[in-house]
C-alpha cells in the first residue's frame, strides 16, 4: 500500500546548459544597457543646459537687463549672469559651442546672451559622448531653445 516514488531533477548537464545561456544572453544585453545609461546623462546634460538658457531668458525679461549664460568649455560647467553658482557637467561629455564672435570671451569660454525683449545672440550648442550627440539651439531672433538628438 505504500506507494514509492522516485525525485526527479536536473542533470548537471542540464544545468550547465542553463548557465550557458543566461551568461551569453546578459553579454548580449550588457552593452545595450550601458549605452542607455551614457544616451540618460547626455539627455539630462542636454535639458539642464536648457533650463539654464530658460532661466536666463526668464532673468532678461524680468530684469529688463542684457543676461548671459557663459560656457566653460575646459572645466564643462556653466554660469547665468548675476548667479554665484556654476552648474557642471558631465567631464565625459564633449562640448562644442557655434555662437556670435562676440560672444566668445576666450578660446575656452563663450556665451550666449538674451536681451530684455526675449530675443538673443542666438547660438548651438553641441554636446558629444562616444556615438551619441545632442544639440541644443538658441533661435536668435526669438531666444527660443530648441532640443535635438543626432
Amino acid at each position: 500500500m505504500f506507494k514509492l516514488t522516485t525525485a526527479k531533477g536536473f542533470t548537471l548537464v542540464e544545468l550547465l546548459l542553463v548557465i550557458t545561456l543566461t551568461v551569453a544572453i546578459m553579454a548580449m544585453v550588457a552593452p545595450n544597457l550601458s549605452s542607455g545609461n551614457q544616451s540618460s546623462m547626455l539627455k539630462g546634460a542636454a535639458r539642464d543646459l536648457a533650463s539654464g538658457l530658460r532661466f536666463a531668458r526668464g532673468q532678461a525679461l524680468k530684469t529688463q537687463q542684457d543676461t548671459a549664460l557663459s560656457i566653460d568649455l575646459e572645466q564643462n560647467s556653466y554660469q547665468v549672469t548675476g548667479q554665484e553658482k556654476t552648474y557642471q557637467l558631465p567631464h565625459d561629455i564633449d562640448i562644442t559651442l557655434a555662437i556670435a564672435q562676440s560672444e566668445a570671451e576666450d578660446s575656452g569660454t563663450g556665451s550666449i546672451r538674451y536681451f530684455p525683449d526675449g530675443s538673443s545672440s542666438g547660438g548651438r550648442i553641441t554636446l558629444e559622448l562616444g556615438d551619441l550627440k545632442q544639440t541644443v539651439d538658441v533661435n536668435w531672433l526669438t531666444g527660443q531653445i530648441e532640443l535635438n538628438a543626432e
